[in-house]
């Protein structure tokens, strides 16, 4: 009977909130509807919120009213988690605003609502690009801003994921090997691969991820040299050693070192050299 009690309650009071938000977004009274906007924002009711604000926020353009009205749109937006309008609102802000009270915060909200926004990192990583230069634009403006660590720390983890999109990249031409189907135009998975890992090393070089870069681009020469013709065979052998050579001068603990040694075994079978 308790239980009934208490559901019975909390229905009326969700449909009277409910009936109160419905009479004042029909309402012509502005004032009323901005401090019952805010009212919402202030109780987490960022949906709501949102709503009343974005019919207000063209009302109160030129008042004084105006900068925060948008502002508290674009933010009741990203709590709302509807990240892509409110990029484009705190954009808004930043160019509407340039000198505000809350300009440095929607320039920081620009890149937060687009690294919200960034997908994982087999997916298409344009958002990723675009969080990245937002955050660089507000770490160019606001260079002593109170949120600059958190800013560049959001950098790094973006940048993380651009070198997982490229390993995922290189590793998938790996995987496909001798397959032709996807070269047409010429040229083989394994130089695919081995062009997409050494773009990697060269873009990203303190990354976390370079030996696997290296082993796939070992790995890729050698089996290259495997499938060559006759007449690029030696060549492509001498390349996939010195390869070899490379990967364990650098990574001398590493646990394809064993694998790196074979490879070299069977090199030089082809390039004519010898063990002493």
């Amino acid at each position: 009977m308790k239980n009934l009690t208490v559901y019975i309650l909390v229905s009326f009071l969700l449909a009277s909130c409910s009936n109160e938000f419905n009479a004042v977004y029909k309402s012509n009274d502005h004032e009323y509807k901005y401090e019952f906007a805010k009212q919402c924002f202030a109780r987490g009711k960022y949906t709501q919120a949102a709503s009343l604000l974005g019919e207000l926020v063209t009302i109160y353009k030129g008042t004084d009213n105006a900068e925060e009205s948008l502002y508290m749109y674009a933010m009741s937006l990203y709590r709302s988690s509807d990240f892509e309008a409110a990029s484009d609102a705190f954009r808004k802000c930043c160019t509407s605003y340039p000198k505000g009270q809350f300009t440095e915060s929607a320039y920081f909200y620009v890149a937060e609502s687009l690294y919200e926004s960034s997908p994982e990192p087999r997916l298409d990583q344009s958002p990723t690009l675009a969080a990245i230069k937002a955050y660089q634009d507000f770490l160019d403006i606001f260079p002593r801003s109170k949120r600059r660590q958190p800013a560049q720390e959001r950098m790094l983890e973006l940048q993380d994921k651009l070198v997982m999109k490229e390993y995922y990249n290189a590793k998938l031409y790996y995987n496909l090997g001798t397959y032709f189907g996807n070269c047409l135009s010429g040229g083989s998975n394994y130089e695919a691969c081995i062009i997409t890992a050494e773009n990697a090393l060269k873009d990203y070089p303190y990354m976390d991820k370079r030996e696997d870069f290296a082993l796939l681009i070992m790995k890729s020469k050698y089996y290259l040299a495997v499938h060559s013709i006759e007449s690029r065979r030696q060549e492509r052998f001498q390349n996939a050693e010195d390869e070899c050579y490379g990967f364990i001068n650098e990574y001398p603990d590493s646990k394809e070192r064993d694998t790196a040694e074979k490879y070299i075994a069977v090199c030089k079978k082809y390039t004519g050299e010898t063990n002493e």
